[in-house]
């Protein structure tokens, strides 16, 4: 359950900041790296999740 908040966590931490609008160069690149965190994050709480289920098939 606690991965599914972090998942959502990252969701809408990316959410914010799309909707951000900086003036400065250095700060839209900044958004940017930290954009691309957020995506990198869900990814990885996504498939924690996708291999944590207790129907998830073993591929051993």
């Amino acid at each position: 359950m606690r991965i599914k908040i972090c998942r959502k966590e990252a969701k809408e931490t990316g959410y914010w900041l799309r909707l951000l609008d900086p003036v400065e160069e250095r700060l839209e690149q900044e958004r940017r790296f930290l954009l691309d965190e957020s995506v990198q994050l869900m990814k990885i709480f996504g498939a924690i999740l996708r291999n944590t289920r207790p129907d998830a098939k073993d591929s051993r």
